[in-house]
């Protein structure tokens, strides 16, 4: 059929009217046979993503507390072996002194 012929039969409304009922069936069914299941997927591994950043924060916070625990226990050590030290080096001093 002429689209010539169809507007001059019903009208350049009714024409429009049925060419954009069919763009929106035309979208509709583009989107919902083509992208809502590739949306789905991709929601899926947006999930996934989500989750495997978490269990990696959850991660570094614990190896954060860990190193902080190492650090903390080096730092007493090192006092206990600097105390250790003087106390070695005043008994030496004591004992040349007598």
């Amino acid at each position: 059929m002429d689209i010539a012929k169809l507007i001059l039969e019903y009208g350049f409304e009714a024409v429009a009217i049925v060419f954009l009922g069919y763009f929106v069936f035309y979208v509709w069914q583009f989107v919902t046979k083509t992208l809502q299941p590739k949306l789905s997927k991709m929601h899926i591994a947006l999930i996934r993503v989500i989750d495997q950043t978490r269990m990696l924060d959850q991660d570094m916070i614990r190896l954060q507390q860990k190193v902080n625990v190492v650090l903390t226990m080096k730092e007493k050590q090192d006092i206990l072996e600097d105390a250790e030290e003087k106390e070695a080096l005043q008994k030496i001093r004591e004992g040349e002194n007598e």
